[in-house]
């Protein structure tokens, strides 16, 4: 019988969730938006809705994930009222 692989996979599990969720607490090494550190954010929509937000950006010259990050600044601004960043 073969032993278990004791290397990390790509979608293995935190240990320490706690630690992990913070982890995005960690500056960015450089200053500029393209090296920030980013999460990731999954959401289900339609194939037709899909369609037309690829269209969309190609139609605006920009990526989907660059139109969609402007779309929910635009929509959720930073504030300094205590919320969340």
């Amino acid at each position: 019988m073969r032993e278990r692989s004791t290397k990390r996979g790509f979608a293995s599990r935190p240990g320490d969730v706690e630690r992990w969720i913070k982890a995005s607490d960690t500056p960015p090494r450089r200053m500029d938006d393209a090296a920030a550190f980013t999460a990731r954010l999954t959401i289900d929509v339609t194939p037709t809705l899909r369609g037309r937000v690829k269209v969309a950006a190609f139609q605006r010259g920009v990526t989907v994930a660059d139109m969609l990050r402007e779309l929910l600044a635009r929509e959720f601004p930073h504030s300094h009222t205590g919320e969340l960043s």
